[in-house]
This record gives C-alpha cells, sequence and structure tokens, in this order.
C-alpha cells in the first residue's frame, strides 16, 4: 500500500495551488488580450497607410507600391505573406521582396531589383531577358544596345513574366548573368549557347569559346589576363574551355590546327 500524505504535508500542496480568485484574473487577463488583438485585427487600428521600398530605383519602388495599393487599410496583424507574394510575383523588374510590418501604419518592402543582362531576339521581335532567363519586357529594335543579344532558335514567342522555354536561350542568359557576377568587363555583342559550347561574340569582333558551362568565373578570369595581349595580333578567337591551356588562333575553321 501507498502510505497517504500526512495532514501537514496536504496543507503544504494545497497552499502551493493557485487560488480561485487568482485564476478569475489570470483568465480575465487572456480573455482581454485576446480582445484586443481581434480589435486591433478587425479596427483601423493598425491599417496600411503607406509603404516604404527599399533598395530599389524609383521606377521599381512606384511599381511596387502600384501592386502594394490594393492592400491599404488592411490591418497589419491581418497581413499575410501570401498578399504581399502574390501581388509583386507578375512584377518582371522584381527579382526578390521581403517585408516587415512598421506599426502602427507602415509596410516596409526590402527589394532586390531584376536587371536584364541580354535582349532576346527572333525575327523581327525582342524581348528582355534577366539573368534567370525570366521575360521581363518587350524591347524595341534598335534600343538596348550596349546588351548582348541572344538569337532563340525554337518556336514560339516567349511570355512576358515567364521563363525562356529555349534551352539554348535560357543558358545564354545564365552564363550572361555568371558573366556579371564575375565582373567581366569587356563587352559582349552575342552569346551563343550549345549544350556544350558556350561562345561569346565580342564587341571587338573576337570570339571567346568557353566550352561548357563549368568553371565559367576561371574561364572568365583566365580571358580578362589574356584578351590585352591579342589586341594587335590579328587573332579571331581565344580559347579558354581549358583555363589551364588557353588558345588564341586566327582561323575559325575548327579542322585546322591553330
Amino acid at each position: 500500500m501507498v502510505p497517504f500524505p500526512a495532514r501537514a504535508d496536504r496543507a503544504a500542496f494545497v497552499r502551493l495551488l493557485p487560488s480561485g480568485r487568482s485564476l478569475l484574473i489570470g483568465f480575465a487577463l487572456v480573455a482581454a488580450a485576446a480582445g484586443l488583438y481581434v480589435l486591433a485585427r478587425e479596427t483601423p487600428m493598425f491599417a496600411l497607410q503607406r509603404v516604404d521600398v527599399e533598395g530599389a530605383s524609383p521606377a521599381v519602388a512606384s511599381h511596387v507600391r502600384a501592386a502594394l495599393a490594393p492592400l491599404e487599410g488592411t490591418s497589419l496583424l491581418a497581413l499575410h505573406r501570401a498578399d504581399v507574394e502574390r501581388r509583386l510575383a507578375p512584377l518582371t523588374d522584381v527579382a526578390t521582396a521581403s517585408y516587415d510590418r512598421g506599426f502602427p501604419h507602415t509596410l516596409r518592402v526590402v527589394v532586390r531589383a531584376e536587371h536584364p543582362v541580354a535582349v532576346a531576339r527572333r525575327g523581327a521581335k525582342a524581348w528582355l531577358v534577366s539573368g534567370e532567363g525570366r521575360v521581363m519586357a518587350p524591347a524595341a529594335l534598335g534600343t538596348q544596345r550596349s546588351l548582348p543579344r541572344i538569337w532563340l532558335t525554337q518556336t514560339g514567342d516567349p511570355q512576358v513574366g515567364a521563363a525562356l522555354v529555349d534551352r539554348q536561350g535560357l543558358r545564354a542568359a545564365q552564363a550572361l548573368a555568371v558573366a556579371r557576377r564575375s565582373g567581366f568587363r569587356t563587352r559582349i555583342w552575342n552569346v551563343k549557347a550549345q549544350p556544350h559550347e558556350l561562345t561569346f561574340l565580342l564587341g571587338s569582333g573576337l570570339q571567346l569559346r568557353l566550352g561548357d558551362m563549368r568553371a565559367v568565373p576561371l574561364k572568365l578570369a583566365v580571358a580578362t589576363r589574356v584578351l590585352p595581349q591579342l589586341r594587335s595580333g590579328g587573332f579571331l578567337y581565344l580559347d579558354v574551355s581549358v583555363p589551364g591551356r588557353p588558345v588564341a588562333g586566327n582561323n575559325l575553321n575548327p579542322q585546322v590546327e591553330p
């Protein structure tokens, strides 16, 4: 048998329990907090009145504020991440965005803007393309001359806001993004991207052959060091597909050894 606690021990144990009054006060505080939360959600107490955008140009910031304008008046407490993401998703000039609530009435949005890396061309049509291969907007012919050209090979026009379905064009855009992140400063006029053959046509007319997509930053670093030495030699291409053994030549026929 288990011995029953002594009366003194039982009395000490009972004293440790909260009193009825304490329980009543606790429940009242919880109910009051819940009521205040519901009140804050359902009234203009924390209604969204202002959107502050950071990390973007005035034009991109204007697009963000316009996209979020329908949320004006929504309580910051009732605002869900999906509400913000759904309205910013169609913006092709926004790569990523995060937000924070600035009580009582401000939504702070931090944006990483999307920048075009190339103009994708098919016939007489052109589109601005991001480094992830996303189609940002149509482009007028003859404009954006500083951006490289990518000639699309698959049929069907790209859709604004969607990624390129043309695999070669997608690889080319991704390679240009790597070149930009690597700090490659030489002007690129055109890009050709086969499954195992990536070629930049530089502004000087020289072909820069990179091979496949592996180790592109290293290959570009090697090219940056070698290119100044080729300016007066009449070279037509520089092959850095094997970074440790760059090869320059003045005959574009692949059957002839340089």
